[in-house]
């Protein structure tokens, strides 16, 4: 290819500017109009566009767009008709009155229509940064899925913003591919970070606790990812890959949280296809290597994103039913958004070694008189990520991992996040569609709440880290693995008699906890969906003289590890606070273990020996000491 010397570019590009009115003058009736995406669209040419009296029958194409979108107002009915990629506000209201089309496709996949011509664009109008000393031009706030449009039209119309930032990466025009120039000097659209209320503060830490060091991630725009940004002080060499990103990124990278050193794929490197924010997000872009802006046809790739290992993706919903299907581009058969780069994402990051893809919701809408876990999706409610592909859903109740579970695990873990009001109808549902047990514990009306405040990490004397938190109902085969995993001599000890078997209706007299009165803590190997229970410690009430009976069980590989000794000191602590005046316990004599945790407990331990069982008293008020 011939060397472009600056004389001859700078020539084309005198030689290519025109008015608004000259430039939009190249549509003709009946013609497909691609618009830039974002706060990159083109309002100038947009405007001018919409003041033209002698078009019609004319197709405009685009994903989600901040300025006007006056193309979509009823009385432009037969010159203009919009295809939305990505339902936007300014159109929501055109395709839910049929007049405007909605096309559900995958982020990644739009370009390859362009490119392909199954959807011929005869004329892009893009907006750009003004060409730098080589004639090229900057996409700027959006590459996304402008850079293959306008590649692949007849013809391109570039609104050449002066304070379009320089963006850098896979996201260049020359001068020598651009139609007609139309110079302006107007803001970027910018697109306020929202405030991080009280319930996206609770999503976040729950989605905060499935980070780690090193990993990588892909946030949205909202008032979720916004939270979630301020919840990673803590972390160390984070990374982001993502289809676009807000002002919430910047205070992680100025405080070296986020240095995308550990990154598998493009290290050193933040990857998007576009941003959306303040004028401080556009400055923050401009001219800086440490951003490089893709298509989305590379950022979105599922095969591109799971070479980011600890690729993390988290992602919205409007509800999801208790098998997993998630919905998140309409209400009903309201037409709300659009499937964008969800699934791209979801899937990219279920194949990356080490990924989490997390769906994110709040528990309930319309101040809580509606859930969003439900039995079954609205009438008309389409599936943009399918139970198959869905691994973790995040509310302000917890954290549910569906994955390769059951349709009973699915249901049950479901529900164990779901609003506590709305709990009861869940269960009662599930059961009638026999996704649960018919005999599965009910739940109160007034449920409680789960305590996360009681969740901790256990440092033992041997350098072994483990996880200790109350038991869910959900760990129902947790509690039957350690079970079948134990001697029959530790069987013994705990149950004082030979049991064989633990089918569902014993197990669940082991989950029958309320928090309250009833408790019970458990030691996991670790804080992940695939941690193994190694020890468990209960508390059952006894009204009548407020001495609660307490049982303990750990694994026979964990015994004599201070395991026993940490859950008691836990449980004690947990129930004086309640009020409880003390515990009681039957340990057979030959336990020398289970009696040693007890007498080490701190209280003083009042004890009697009959038939081979002692029988303890452990008041609160009473300790060594005294």
């Amino acid at each position: 290819m011939a060397k472009t010397s600056p004389n001859e570019w700078q020539q084309r590009y005198r030689d290519k500017i025109a008015t608004p009115e000259q430039s939009v003058a190249v549509v003709r009736p009946g013609q497909r109009v691609f618009v830039g995406s974002g706060a990159a669209e083109p309002q100038t040419l947009v405007e001018s566009l919409s003041a033209r009296a002698d078009i019609s029958d004319t197709e405009i194409v685009h994903l989600l767009t901040l300025g006007v979108a006056t193309y979509a107002e009823p009385k432009f009915g037969e010159r203009f008709r919009h295809n939305a990629y990505f339902i936007g506000p300014n159109v929501r209201g055109a395709v839910a009155e049929g007049r405007a089309d909605y096309t559900p496709i995958f982020l990644s996949e739009i370009p390859e229509l362009f490119k392909a011509r199954r959807v011929v664009i005869d004329v892009a109008l893009i907006e750009v940064s003004p060409p730098d000393e080589h004639g090229y031009c900057s996409y700027g706030v959006s590459t996304d899925i402008v850079k293959a449009a306008a590649e692949s039209a007849r013809t391109v119309v570039a609104e050449v913003n002066a304070q379009m930032p320089r963006a850098l990466g896979d996201c260049f025009i020359h001068v020598r591919d651009i139609d007609r120039m139309v110079p302006t000097d107007r803001p970027i659209l910018e697109a306020p970070q929202s405030e991080t209320d009280e319930l996206a503060g609770r999503i976040a830490r729950h989605i905060a606790n499935l980070v780690e060091d090193g990993a990588t991630l892909q946030l949205g725009i909202g008032t979720i990812p916004d939270a979630v940004l301020q919840y990673l002080d803590d972390f160390k060499n984070l990374g982001v890959h993502t289809e676009m990103f807000s002002d919430g990124l910047i205070p992680l990278v100025e405080k070296g949280v986020i240095t995308n050193s550990q990154k598998t794929l493009h290290p050193g490197k933040i990857v998007a296809s576009f941003v959306m924010g303040s004028r401080k997000l556009y400055d923050f872009i401009d001219n800086n290597p440490l951003v490089e802006f893709h298509p989305t046809e590379y950022t979105n790739d599922p095969f591109i994103i799971a070479q980011n290992e600890k690729m993390i993706s988290i992602n919205a919903a409007i509800e999801v039913d208790l098998t997993g299907q998630v919905c998140a581009d309409s209400l009903g058969m309201l037409f709300y958004s659009g499937i964008g780069g969800q699934v791209d994402f979801t899937r990219g990051a279920a194949r990356s070694k080490g990924g989490k893809p997390i769906i994110a919701l709040p528990s309930t809408a319309e101040n809580e008189t509606i859930s969003r876990i439900v039995p079954h999706l609205k009438q008309g409610a389409g599936v943009v990520t399918s139970r198959g592909d869905v691994h973790y859903v995040v509310t302000e109740y917890g954290a549910a991992y569906l994955h390769g579970k059951t349709m009973r695990e699915r249901a049950m873990a479901l529900i164990q996040i779901a609003h506590p009001k709305f709990r009861p109808w869940l269960l009662s549902d599930a059961k009638v569609r026999h996704l649960v047990y018919a005999d599965q514990i009910e739940m109160p009306i007034r449920m409680p709440l789960y305590p996360e405040e009681l969740e901790r990490w256990l440092d033992l004397k041997d350098k072994s880290r483990l996880f200790m938190r109350p038991l869910k109902l959900t760990d129902e085969r947790r509690v039957r693995d350690l079970f079948y995993g134990l001697s029959s001599e530790s069987v013994h000890y705990r149950f004082f008699r030979m049991i064989k078997a633990m089918p569902h209706r014993k197990l669940q007299e082991l989950l029958k906890i309320d928090y309250e009165t009833d408790m019970a803590m458990v030691v996991l190997t670790d804080n992940s969906e695939d941690a193994k229970m190694i020890g468990i410690a209960h508390y059952l009430k006894e009204p009548r003289t407020n001495f609660n009976e307490a049982a303990f069980l750990v694994h026979d590989d964990w015994q004599g590890k201070g395991i026993g000794t940490a859950l008691m000191r836990t449980v004690a602590e947990i129930a004086r606070e309640k009020g409880i005046a003390g515990f009681t316990a039957s340990v057979l004599a030959g336990n020398h273990g289970m009696l040693r945790v007890f007498h080490k407990c701190g209280y003083r331990v009042e004890s009697k020996l009959m038939d081979g069982v002692y029988s303890l008293r452990i008041p609160f008020d009473k300790t060594i000491e005294d």
